[in-house]
């Protein structure tokens, strides 16, 4: 059911935050114009902010910040400035780790209410490595309505910048702090057939670059940083070298995204395991890409996956399909 919007400018107060006139509220501005944000039915709103560069963030999630009731967030300080960059004057509240458990059965009572309550992380989309997962899930099982507006993600930038294979990976958040904990993490992570995603801390990445290294072996891997900013980075190399690299350089800022590539194949790696997986590869693609990604998820030369599609390829009549 859609609100109706009052004929006179009024205050909206609740334990959760203060309303400003209604008129003021439901505006935002894009680089000097004043633009009216369509009002919102009632239901929880997934928001996706910039990571970095402010004007990532798309015309839609504008008019949902600006129309929303309360917009619930990690940092009230840090979303702010996101708020003051496009005039919107929506209530804030915070909605993080350390208050989750206490705020979460409010916004839910919010929202069985009638209001429309947006969430946003610190940056890029929440439900990654934060708490909103948790108040998506009582929001479902109270039957309110939930809706996503997608956005920006450090993880998808990351992997899409790193020239690593993207057709499967794995992302696992941040390693555990402490290095015995790290190092059983790592171990579990070893054997996944896919390119890895991890969030490190720049005081942490030396440390964390050393055991994956030790971990995982020479893998080629990304470091990003600053992603979308004036001083973006991507830095370039295998886990070994980058780790000797960070060991002996002046700490970083800001946290990293680590794109990490998949395990080679194992060294028992037969002919059949390889045509089995070039004829799954083959059923989808063409020739030549199916090689690409044989080759980009293993460590077997180009040319021998080449030659074994065409020997594949010929046993079957030279047919596209030889499932």
């Amino acid at each position: 059911m859609r609100r109706a919007t009052p004929a006179a400018p009024v205050h909206r107060a609740s334990s959760l935050g203060l309303r400003e006139p209604e008129g003021a509220a439901r505006q935002y501005s894009i680089k000097g114009h004043r633009l009216a944000a369509p009002s919102l039915q009632a239901g929880l709103y997934l928001v996706a902010t910039p990571i970095g560069n402010l004007g990532d963030i798309t015309v839609r999630a504008l008019e949902t910040l600006a129309a929303a009731d309360l917009i619930a967030c990690e940092d009230t300080r840090r979303s702010r400035k996101l708020l003051d960059a496009y005039a919107i004057r929506t209530p804030l509240t915070p909605y993080h780790d350390h208050n989750a458990v206490s705020a979460r059965p409010r916004l839910i009572e919010r929202l069985a209410q009638g209001a429309a309550v947006a969430l946003i992380s610190d940056a890029g989309t929440p439900l990654v490595s934060d708490p909103g997962y948790k108040l998506a899930r009582e929001a479902h099982l109270a039957g309110i309505s939930i809706t996503t507006l997608p956005g920006p993600s450090a993880v998808l930038a990351a992997l899409a910048v790193s020239g690593i294979a993207s057709d499967r990976f794995l992302f696992d958040g941040f390693l555990p702090a402490r290095q015995a904990a790290r190092r059983a993490r790592i171990a579990a992570l070893s054997s996944i057939p896919a390119t890895l995603i991890l969030f490190e801390t720049a005081p942490r990445l030396a440390e964390a670059l050393a055991d994956l290294a030790a971990g995982l072996g020479a893998r080629e891997t990304a470091i990003c940083r600053e992603l979308t900013k004036l001083h973006e980075e991507v830095l370039r190399g295998n886990l070994a070298s980058l780790a000797r690299d960070c060991a002996g350089e002046a700490q970083m800022r800001g946290e990293m995204v680590i794109v990490i590539a998949p395990p080679p194949p194992t060294p028992e790696m037969k002919t059949d395991d390889l045509d089995a997986l070039l004829r799954s590869a083959l059923d989808r693609l063409s020739l030549k890409e199916a090689v690409e990604e044989i080759a980009a998820l293993s460590a077997v030369p180009r040319r021998t996956i080449y030659q074994r599609a065409l020997a594949l390829r010929a046993a079957h009549g030279g047919e596209s399909d030889i499932g």
